[in-house]
């Protein structure tokens, strides 16, 4: 009643109150842009996790991009999980480039445009990289356990379908993660990272006792094919336990820390071993092959004609003639 009195004695102070007022109040809410998200003195965790970003950038870009090339090269004979394989790459490449933008960014740019799509690549990584690899998991447990509805599903239609609804959910979380200010946003990479680990350690086990059961009685040595996909699942356990314990294990205790420790110390730590699965899974995968033909030979034919070009060089006083 006080303000209405006095603005009807002095209707041209409202405005000005009015607007001092409303200034005050943003000044007081809304917080200084950082590209460091409020970690400017605590930045020790963040620099480790870029420290490891960064082996993405020299390794896991180059060897992404290799999985993607021999995907392609083998498309004639195809297994079922290629396409899943070639979408994770993918991801993990793009992900991967994005490192040298974030460093630019915290230490020369210091843009929230960039930050932004900094942001959007750290949600696509969050989300791909474990949906991704649950498919794969999803894909053999069905082939191992259920041969004959594997046999009824191998048409890649429905790999097709499964891929882009990962890809769906994953924008659909990288754009809210860019958004920002949903409540218990942080919560939602919890429960799907829970799920997902969950679900790859259940199938990878399931598979590999499977695996191990089938030799059949007094045999010892395990079938060649199948000996090849326990290797590929026992690789694939390795991954996930590796990168998706440490995350699985610290964010559900949230609430057990302050809220600066576990977005300037926690978060960075353990997205940093989830991070660091976009140079390990790809690594994995080539490791297991038994050769990449069309590297291999390229380099082999590159060398023989180097060996015969110096050969050639040679003067033929130092190369006399063998003597039979």
């Amino acid at each position: 009643m006080e303000r209405n009195v006095s603005s009807s004695l002095n209707p041209t102070s409202l405005p000005t109150e009015l607007s001092l007022n409303a200034t005050a109040d943003i000044n007081a809410t809304v917080k200084p842009f950082s590209v460091f998200n409020g970690c400017d003195n605590q930045v020790e965790a963040i620099l480790f996790d870029l420290t490891l970003q960064s082996i993405n950038v020299v390794v896991g870009i180059p060897a992404n991009l290799l999985v993607i090339v021999i995907l392609i090269h083998s498309r004639k004979e195809p297994t079922t999980s290629d396409i899943f394989l070639g979408c994770l790459a993918f991801m993990d490449a793009y992900f991967s480039a994005m490192t040298p933008i974030s460093f630019l960014n915290l230490y020369h740019w210091q843009s929230k445009d960039v930050w932004y799509a900094i942001k959007f690549s750290y949600g696509v990584k969050d989300t791909s990289g474990p949906l991704f690899l649950s498919c794969i998991c999803l894909d053999r447990f069905v082939a191992v356990l259920f041969p004959i509805t594997f046999g009824q599903l191998k048409h890649i239609k429905y790999r097709l379908s499964l891929s882009v609804l990962v890809f769906c959910i994953t924008f659909a979380y990288s754009g809210a993660k860019v958004v920002g200010g949903l409540p218990n946003f942080e919560k939602v990479f919890t429960g799907e990272i829970l799920a997902a680990f969950t679900w790859m350690v259940l199938c990878n086990v399931c598979i590999l006792w499977a695996l191990k059961k089938s030799r059949g009685t007094g045999k010892d040595e395990m079938h060649p094919m199948k000996k090849k996909a326990f290797k590929m699942v026992l690789a694939i356990l390795c991954i996930v336990v590796f990168n998706y314990l440490p995350p699985v294990a610290l964010f559900p205790f949230e609430d057990h820390y302050s809220p600066d420790v576990f977005r300037c110390y926690v978060q960075p730590v353990g997205f940093a071993f989830l991070n660091i699965s976009s140079t390990i899974q790809p690594l994995v995968y080539l490791s297991r092959l038994e050769k990449v033909p069309f590297l291999l030979d390229t380099c082999v034919k590159k060398c023989c004609t180097c060996v015969y070009a110096a050969i050639n060089k040679i003067p033929p006083a130092e190369n006399p003639p063998v003597q039979i």
